[in-house]
């Protein structure tokens, strides 16, 4: 049993109670490798920012769970190094599918788990739940439900309709099973094609897609149900098309890639949202800009001179997301 305490890790209690009171949002970025980690630290450090390190089951497994272990440890030293005295970090599991998932990770040192029950029957997403909950929080780890069904793929999680959160549900979802934080389902969605054409309208000036507005009625109704309490946004990546736009150019192939408008979570991180899950965005970041250095220097074959540039490019998104739309700078605990 490794306690995340002794990694220097958090859980997500504290800070999502600041972020409530405080109008703003906590980053959740997705880690799926050193050049990802490296530059979530960079921008956390930069921007005086509590961060989340969410990890994959299909990550932990790319990575090695023990590798993963030290270099959670290893990201709390890090940000020390570059000049943070008390950092905010916390290792959490995005969508653990089991019990048995969630307890390895709470084993290994996460100091956060998402137990995902959402396509489940309700009965039995509440039962699964609370049995992670009354395991996690033996250990003071904090625990994330959901309710409600996001549509698209994202690693082993993958569904073709959304089925947004039912407001009527969410206080006896809370109550029974204990959870810490709750995701739900309000029109966001998993990967770089979060709408079908068909679903939204195009920008008659430059003819890009415009997606259909998030289902703020609902969230504004759970807010209603439950005052106060943690609410989690997946799906919530932006897909910016100058990221998508360098792809195409140099030979990537993402016709119609479209996400969540920024100006639409920013008002979401105003009100109850206090965890904003972003992960295609750090993709394409990374991707357009590996994509670049291999068309412009066809004989570079050394690792780091393109997954350096593509660092760099994170980075500078990562720090945009903090700042510009989830206001989380300059939000650590005195």
């Amino acid at each position: 049993m490794i306690n995340y305490k002794d990694l220097g890790l958090v859980n997500t209690r504290e800070m999502f109670a600041r972020a409530i009171d405080g109008g703003h949002a906590i980053p959740a970025f997705n880690s799926n490798n050193m050049e990802q980690l490296q530059a979530i630290v960079k921008a956390a450090v930069e921007q005086k920012s509590p961060v989340i390190l969410q990890v994959s089951k299909g990550a932990r497994n790319y990575a090695n769970q023990t590798l993963l272990r030290y270099m959670a440890e290893g990201a709390v030293e890090y940000a020390k190094e570059l000049g943070c005295a008390h950092p905010e970090i916390v290792l959490h599991l995005d969508h653990g599918d089991s019990f048995e998932t969630c307890k390895s990770c709470i084993d290994m040192g996460f100091s956060s788990v998402m137990i995902d029950g959402s396509a489940l029957p309700y009965e039995e997403n509440v039962a699964l739940t609370k049995k992670v909950v009354d395991y996690a929080h033996q250990y003071d780890v904090t625990v994330e439900g959901e309710l409600g069904v996001l549509a698209g793929v994202e690693d082993e999680v993958s569904h073709a309709e959304s089925h947004y959160t039912k407001p009527e549900e969410v206080v006896d979802f809370a109550t029974r099973t204990g959870c810490d934080s709750l995701a739900i389902s309000i029109g966001t969605s998993h990967g770089a094609y979060k709408f079908t054409p068909e679903q939204c309208t195009r920008d008659p000036q430059t003819g890009r897609l415009v997606p259909p507005p998030l289902a703020f009625h609902v969230l504004d109704a759970v807010m209603t149900e439950l005052p106060g309490f943690p609410i989690v946004l997946h799906g919530s990546s932006s897909v910016p098309q100058e990221d998508v736009d360098i792809i195409n150019h140099y030979g990537g192939q993402l016709p119609n890639a479209v996400g969540i408008p920024e100006e639409q979570l920013r008002k979401a991180a105003k009100g109850a949202v206090c965890k904003v899950n972003i992960d295609s965005d750090s993709r394409l970041a990374m991707t357009a800009a590996v994509r670049q250095v291999l068309a412009e220097k066809p004989g570079e074959f050394d690792p780091r001179k393109y997954l350096g540039p593509a660092r760099e490019r994170a980075q500078k998104l990562y720090e945009h997301k903090i700042v510009n739309v989830l206001g989380s700078n300059g939000k650590l605990a005195q």
